[in-house]
């Protein structure tokens, strides 16, 4: 019998999703469970007898749980992760193209894959850390710090505060002033004015906005994401019919690459769900790096 280290956020899903009823599924599925919530001392710790982690929580939750597992030296035992996604937007979950009922999703574990994932490191930047998802400049960060402000992270309903977010985003976005962003890809240099500039690693971004639909978290590259001064309305009208529950198609342009050097005419970016403060016109470099993390996908 495999044995797995539940690594849960209480404060993420319902109470289908509690302590105990995580407990009690995962072990009616045949694997052996041993749980640590996020909220608590000891979570970080991995006995030596857990075949893998399993991340019951959103983004940020899968976030923590990498982060530490990167921190440990390369001849220590590695561990894959398996996701239970129970936060807001999910985006990893999506993009890893894992989707079901937790029940469903526990037993596909069975018979799962491990698929390599690609993790950025960034320089230049004090506790920034790691990219699993996305980093960026422009209207995301005042996205996260706006939804803090104003107070709607404490909306309990996911479709609820998705749908607030939506509605926040489109007033940012025809409201902000696009900045100039020097930026050079894999040595070529593609500076312009922009909405926003993301280096995505995941297909989504925020609520669910899919910026980067051909994403893949294994193939070596980075999708440098941007949305020029120009096409600001056609973003706008794009995070309009997400309000409307419309997937209305939306191309920005989108280069691609491992090393990036990024400045921004501004002090905020986001590293994944964090915001960082920052000079002004600081220059941040991201390299990709492959296969850091398996995760066991369908």
């Amino acid at each position: 019998m495999k044995v797995a280290r539940l690594i849960h956020n209480p404060e993420a899903g319902d109470e289908e999703h509690s302590k105990k009823e995580l407990i009690s599924i995962v072990e009616a599925n045949g694997f052996q469970c041993k749980y640590a919530s996020t909220k608590k001392k000891g979570w970080k710790e991995i006995e030596p007898d857990v075949d893998f982690l399993i991340a019951a929580g959103g983004d940020g939750t899968v976030r923590k749980i990498i982060k530490i597992l990167l921190k440990r030296k390369v001849l220590e035992k590695k561990w894959p992760v398996a996701l239970l996604p129970l936060g807001t937007a999910n985006n990893i979950a999506k993009t890893l193209g894992i989707s079901g009922t937790t029940e469903e999703i526990i037993q596909s574990w069975h018979q799962a894959k491990l698929k390599k994932y690609d993790v950025g490191r960034i320089y230049d930047l004090e506790d920034a850390g790691v990219l699993l998802e996305s980093f960026g400049f422009g209207i995301f960060p005042y996205l996260v710090l706006e939804m803090e402000n104003q107070g709607k992270n404490t909306i309990e309903d996911p479709v609820t505060k998705m749908q607030a977010a939506l509605e926040l985003l489109h007033q940012i976005a025809l409201a902000y002033e696009p900045r100039t962003c020097e930026l050079e890809v894999d040595g070529a240099n593609h500076s312009g004015k922009f909405l926003l500039a993301e280096i995505m690693n995941t297909r989504s971004i925020g609520p669910n906005l899919v910026l980067s639909p051909g994403s893949d978290v294994s193939d070596g590259e980075f999708e440098v994401v941007l949305v020029p001064e120009n096409h600001k309305d056609k973003f706008a009208s794009y995070v309009l019919s997400k309000m409307s529950g419309v997937e209305e198609k939306f191309e920005p342009s989108i280069l691609k690459g491992k090393n990036i050097r990024i400045s921004w005419e501004g002090t905020h970016i986001h590293v994944d769900g964090d915001v960082v403060k920052t000079n002004k016109a600081k220059e941040v470099r991201i390299e990709l790096m492959e296969g850091l993390v398996e995760f066991l996908v369908p």
